[in-house]
């Protein structure tokens, strides 16, 4: 059935709506277009469905473009508030939700406001006027499944249609991988995936144990346990994931890698998979790299005032290396490919080398390492050099071979970007002097450091203010920091928009030391990690620490956050 000519125009006029707010380019406005018109569906679902448009971004364009609230997360209600029973089958189907029932009409959640017959038959089981808001499809769907559910959650709904034990199936393949492929595997698989997407997790692990399967996401940095299938169906889930990423799923005895892409709620995603033979079977982790969200800049990460602008001075230098370090998961790869979106230009032919590639940039020739094949880092490099390159991005420096590398390639005048892993700004230099580079080749090619970590930053719709006492201020010196008589902070509560945690997101604290005159010096002298750092912070440097407690006295991240992640630095 084809829409009528007014729906078409009003699709059309929010097609363009979409181009202009910047969530759909023109070429993904035809594409989905055509399929408009060849099936007669709503632009905003084939939008959202082919991952063209995030299904968040079009809820919020569409309650722009239709005059109507976005319903937030934290609006729906904890118990139902109505006495007139209504069918779940019919909210499911027509996606809406009755929130509050109030003397001026009912707040209709609805993830298409256009569905006149839902409006109606709302507003004729409660006798008054309905009062849309637009929703977001997910949150919509998951208040329905807890406001009407009957006791079960969606995975225990689907594991009951999976009979039988799957304890014999390991030493048989083709079973294995026949149960992987029926629909309520399938659908169990990708619950678990689309869950994960939607509580914001960067990673998913999926652990067999003796007597149970724990499933695990990532949020913000911190591992949390959520909910998980009987461990009977942990040899089906684990090939189910298998089979996506294309790994062969009789070999249970090696490590394996592979990737899968998909899209959820809207979002392209690409989810990098490693499995590993554990004592009850392979444990399986999936990195979420959603694409959609693009590279961040400097100041969404967290980069501000003196480090940024001692940061951005580094890169305009044409040659020498700079440095980003920091513990596995402390954003190093996101600050260089910040660095390379600054650096991009069309005068700039700018190479990578890395292991993986993480986020595809435009106009950026980045080169994936394989070194099953033998293609490393070192032998990359060495034929990178010889394509003209004005900027080199190295994934990581992980031995002397690709140290020296990096030193030669900025003495011939190019700007080497990479990570190292050490803890403090400082400790890198000791750490590429102990790893064999040469310490007069450091003070010639070495052009700074920044050292990171990353923070999870406070819920703003649930923080709370408090006074310090006097003595803590005190002993962190915090009165230096702060203008303000009574010295305020701000603790995480928990709320239902970050899901009871109390905090929502992450940034960067981080430290940059430029490498002058007096760092050259103390490096010929082979000074120790507290001279040069003592001689860095002595002219200006900021310490991570002292950052931290900066953003925390703005109100962006909490004091025991901070104290966490610099306790060892």
């Amino acid at each position: 059935m084809r829409d009528d000519p007014g729906t078409v125009s009003e699709d059309f006029a929010l097609g363009q709506l979409l181009i202009e707010r910047g969530k759909l380019d023109p070429s993904g406005f035809e594409r989905a277009w055509r399929w408009h018109e060849e099936n007669g569906q709503h632009l905003d679902g084939i939008a959202v469905s082919l991952g063209l448009v995030a299904e968040r971004d079009m809820a919020a364009v569409l309650a722009d473009f239709l005059s109507l609230d976005l319903l937030r997360p934290d609006e729906y209600p904890d118990d139902l508030e109505t006495d007139e029973p209504i069918s779940p089958d019919f909210l499911k189907e027509t996606r809406i939700l009755p929130v509050a029932d109030g003397d001026d009409g009912v707040i209709l959640a609805m993830a298409d406001p256009r569905d006149a017959f839902a409006r109606q038959a709302i507003e004729l089981k409660f006798g008054k006027p309905v009062l849309p808001r637009v929703a977001v499809p997910s949150e919509l769907e998951a208040a329905i499944d807890r406001l009407y559910g009957d006791g079960k959650s969606s995975i225990a709904g689907i594991v009951e249609t999976i009979g039988g034990e799957d304890g014999d199936l390991e030493q048989d393949a083709e079973l294995l991988k026949n149960l992987a492929s029926e629909a309520p595997v399938i659908r169990l698989v990708n619950l678990i995936l689309s869950r994960s997407v939607e509580a914001r997790a960067s990673d998913v692990h999926i652990e067999p144990f003796e007597s149970r399967l724990r499933v695990r996401y990532r949020v913000d940095g911190v591992l949390q346990e959520m909910e998980s299938p009987p461990s009977r169906l942990r040899h089906a889930i684990i090939s189910r994931v298998k089979i996506m990423a294309k790994l062969n799923i009789a070999e249970r005895r090696l490590p394996q890698d592979g990737r899968i892409k998909l899209v959820i709620r809207g979002k392209e995603i690409d989810l990098r998979v490693s499995t590993i033979p554990t004592m009850h079977g392979e444990k399986v982790v999936l990195r979420i790299l959603d694409k959609s969200a693009g590279v961040l800049g400097f100041e969404e990460l967290g980069f501000d005032g003196g480090s940024l602008r001692d940061y951005l001075e580094m890169l305009k230098r044409p040659n020498g290396i700079v440095l980003v370090t920091g513990p596995t998961g402390s954003g190093k790869t996101t600050t260089l490919y910040a660095s390379l979106q600054t650096l991009n230009a069309p005068e700039k032919n700018i190479l990578t080398v890395e292991d993986p590639i993480e986020y595809q940039l435009y106009g950026i020739n980045q080169i994936q390492v394989k070194p099953q094949i033998g293609l490393k880092f070192a032998s990359v490099l060495r034929s990178v050099l010889r394509q003209d390159p004005d900027i080199i991005m190295i994934g990581e420096i992980r031995d002397l071979e690709t140290a020296q590398i990096a030193v030669q390639a900025s003495l011939t005048g190019h700007l080497v970007l990479s990570t190292l892993h050490t803890n403090s700004a400082a400790a890198t230099i000791t750490r590429l002097i102990d790893m064999g580079v040469e310490d007069y080749l450091l003070t010639s090619t070495l052009s700074g450091v920044v050292a990171q970590r990353l923070v999870r930053t406070l819920c703003n719709a649930c923080k709370q203010p408090y006074r310090v006492l006097p003595e803590l201020a005190q002993e962190l010196q915090l009165r230096r920091m702060a203008d303000d008589r009574d010295i305020t902070l701000y603790k995480a509560v928990g709320c239902g928009a970050c899901g009871g945690t109390g905090y929502h997101g992450r940034m960067c604290i981080a430290e940059v030391l430029q490498i002058d005159d007096g760092v050259k010096s103390l490096i010929m002298q082979q000074a120790d990690v507290r001279k040069l750092q003592d001689h860095a912070v002595a002219q200006g440097m900021r310490m991570m620490h002292e950052d931290g407690l900066r953003k925390a006295l703005a109100g962006h991240v909490s004091i025991e956050e901070v104290m966490r992640v610099t306790r060892e630095v």
